[in-house]
């Protein structure tokens, strides 16, 4: 198991470009058991620490060279992330189809199936899945196979819809721009005081499924109020993929990334 988050060690794969899941791994727990009866060998804490502090200096030099060979091609990237459920596919398939003008490439994560790069497939998108087995998170090394299968032509926007947790992808760089987090109304008002470090780390919320405010108890105030909590300042835009409410503002937002965020040093 890695030792930053418990996946497991499944291999993860770029579809058409195969590779060995990149985590160097160890128990997430800091004592193992041994094999015979009652068996109890205990692993210092610090070796674990020390090892999952190995594995995110590794994941973050390697972020930092794909960061410069993005911006080399002035390519936006959003690295879209949520729990399972929450939208983002559907957010996509909208976005890609509104803005058909802009040159787009999709980076596809969930464990397994091609779902839902179909789904992206069929709007006429150039997309590439990775399926990361076990793993919980898209990595650093898994982007560098992704981009290089891609191949996103300069001044595309790239979003990488990551596996569906809110967890382990806010300490994971992927070399993007910002992090999107997606939260859906069905999910509850206190999402952002239960994954603070998510929320902290992300660029911009999009609250999801407004159509469905009238059915669900959610606080959008509040939801608000608890997200610049952790996070002051943050921008939070509501919004509908299916019905396409609050749409235009999230496009706006990605207006404004692209013609003045990009060139960022």
């Amino acid at each position: 198991m890695c030792a930053t988050c418990g996946c497991g060690d499944d291999a993860a794969a770029v579809i058409t470009v195969p590779h060995e899941h990149p985590h160097e791994h160890d128990h997430e727990h800091p004592h193992v058991h041994g094999h015979g009866p009652g068996e109890h060998v205990h692993v210092p804490i610090t070796k674990t620490i020390t090892l999952e502090q190995k594995v995110l200096a590794k994941n973050d030099l390697l972020a930092g060279r794909l960061r410069k060979r993005l911006r080399d091609n002035d390519i936006l990237t959003l690295n879209l992330t949520s729990s399972p459920g929450a939208g983002k596919t559907t957010l996509l398939e909208r976005t890609i189809r509104e803005l058909g003008a802009e040159p787009i490439a999709v980076i596809e994560g969930d464990q397994e199936t091609l779902l839902d790069a179909e789904r992206i497939k069929a709007t006429g998108c150039r997309v590439v899945q990775v399926n990361t087995g076990a793993g919980c998170h898209l990595d650093a090394e898994m982007m560098r196979h992704a981009l290089d299968a891609l191949n996103p032509a300069p001044g595309s926007l790239l979003f990488v819809e990551n596996v569906g947790n809110l967890v382990c992808p806010a300490l994971f760089d992927l070399g993007e721009h910002a992090k999107v987090v997606v939260i859906s109304v069905t999910e509850g008002t206190d999402k952002p005081l239960k994954y603070p470090h998510m929320f902290a780390a992300a660029g911009l919320v999009l609250v999801n499924k407004i159509d469905l405010l009238p059915y669900v108890e959610f606080d959008l105030d509040r939801c608000r109020k608890y997200a610049e909590s952790v996070n002051p300042g943050i921008e939070i835009i509501p919004l509908s993929a299916t019905t396409g409410a609050g749409v235009n503002r999230w496009y706006d937002w990605l207006s404004e990334q692209k013609s003045g965020s990009v060139q960022r040093p």
